[in-house]
């Protein structure tokens, strides 16, 4: 039991995707990532998506020291993104805090804007990812014969050093991102019944390639579910992953770690 217990005080997460600048969060963000501490969660990239919201992400970054930062304008955002809204997007991508470029991709679940300017966007984070050399984050949703056409293009240019976020895809799209050397993040949507496909393809990813997240305040896991989410039930999903994977929490957590440690860069 004393060895159970020490696991479980030293398990270390690392909540990859959320949301820590949403309004849902105003009245208690610190309660929130105190939270999350207290779970074993001690590390939390938030997600900018639009210029306004990267700002947030940095000024939340600079607050809290276990939270980190990626900067980007989201596909349902770009267009209503200023002329001048890329370039200062860009200048924020090299602050100390930021650790990726996102979230972008592409989407065609929501129509706010037109697939071509998406597509612009998309191929603008891909550079400016290969710029920095910090990697970049993939929404995609409805549109994954188009993301991996990009992908593709852009891995011509050299191995891909991305995350395919929240992924919910299907196994073969799983595949081709592998190839390309990309990383797969899973969220709450893995824990809910009717995702037993999406439950197939976590089974089987490479040790080293898959991380967890919540996006929250969205996609809370069971038995959550409907609730606000927040970074700390990345533990719920978690603990469905490593039952498929036929590991333990702790050892499922500390890879994990391992991999999001390797691939944001994190202390």
């Amino acid at each position: 039991m004393v060895v159970a217990s020490k696991a479980r005080r030293t398990m270390q997460l690392i909540d990859t995707h959320a949301h820590l600048d949403e309004d849902a969060f105003s009245f208690d963000r610190a309660t929130v990532v105190a939270n999350a501490a207290a779970a074993g969660v001690t590390r939390i990239v938030t997600i900018g998506t639009t210029l306004a919201s990267s700002r947030a992400a940095i000024a939340i970054a600079d607050e809290f020291p276990g939270v980190y930062a990626a900067v980007g304008i989201h596909p349902n955002y770009a267009a209503v993104a200023q002329p001048d809204d890329w370039r200062e997007v860009e200048q924020l991508a090299n602050s100390p805090r930021v650790v990726a470029i996102g979230e972008t991709g592409l989407d065609r679940y929501w129509d706010h804007t037109p697939i071509e300017i998406q597509q612009d966007y998309f191929d603008r984070h891909l550079d400016l990812s290969r710029r920095t050399g910090k990697p970049f984050i993939v929404h995609c949703r409805e549109a994954e014969a188009d993301a991996v056409v990009q992908l593709r293009r852009a891995a011509g240019q050299g191995t891909l050093h991305g995350v395919m976020h929240s992924f919910a895809a299907s196994s073969e799209t799983a595949d081709i991102c592998l190839e390309l050397g990309m990383s797969l993040s899973f969220a709450g949507m893995v824990t809910y019944k009717k995702s037993e496909a999406l439950r197939q393809v976590a089974a089987r990813i490479p040790a080293d390639r898959i991380l967890v997240e919540t996006d929250s305040p969205y996609l809370a896991p069971v038995p959550n579910r409907a609730k606000r989410n927040e970074p700390a039930w990345v533990r719920h999903t978690a603990e469905v992953i490593a039952q498929l994977r036929g590991v333990s929490l702790e050892e499922f957590a500390a890879q994990t770690t391992a991999n999001a440690q390797r691939l944001f860069s994190l202390p």
